[in-house]
């Protein structure tokens, strides 16, 4: 008998454990700068309604639309994503507009269009690397890339990350401007 009841004890742990394991990644919230083009963009936007606009569903919906019409760049693909812009592939501008009526913070809404668009926080605004201070060997080969892409310059034959940082500092004369 106490070893039925230690066996279920132990069943009953493992299914705890098993629903925690389950129900995890849903209950992860954002990480520091994940989903910054999001969270920016849907703070802008709110900070654009009046208080009678934030209560009506409707009028969210159609406000974001005027709104992504001046969008650009990053946030125009946001809004694109949303089902904001005419061209939109996509409409789930009801799962912007509820959490808003609610006043739910911009990082958990975000967390919520994750959910149903994981690209909408694939979305990362360009850093701007400052060349006069920053040590070359510790950027990601990707930025290197995006150096020489901003210049409109190749890189041949380079295959490893030396090679990308020996063709930046080769150039670097011709598009960093030092101070006297």
């Amino acid at each position: 008998m106490a070893e039925h009841s230690f066996l279920n004890g132990r069943l009953v742990l493992l299914g705890t454990i098993g629903l925690a394991l389950f129900l995890l990644p849903a209950t992860i919230a954002l990480k520091e700068g994940e989903c910054e083009v999001c969270v920016k963009t849907v703070n802008a936007f709110v900070d654009t309604l009046s208080d009678e606009t934030k209560k009506d569903t409707k009028r969210i919906e159609d406000e974001f639309r005027g709104f992504c019409k001046k969008a650009k760049n990053k946030e125009q693909r946001f809004c694109y994503y949303l089902g904001g812009v005419e061209d939109s592939a996509t409409g789930i501008l009801g799962e912007l507009s509820k959490p808003i009526s609610w006043s739910m913070p911009a990082e958990k809404i975000c967390e919520k269009l994750k959910k149903k668009d994981a690209q909408i926080c694939d979305l990362r605004y360009d850093k701007q690397i400052d060349l006069t201070t920053v040590d070359l060997k510790k950027l990601k080969v990707r930025d290197l890339k995006k150096i020489l892409s901003d210049w409109d310059e190749e890189c041949d034959g380079c295959l490893e990350k030396t090679d990308f940082i020996k063709r930046i500092e080769e150039l670097k004369h011709k598009y960093v401007k030092t101070e006297l």
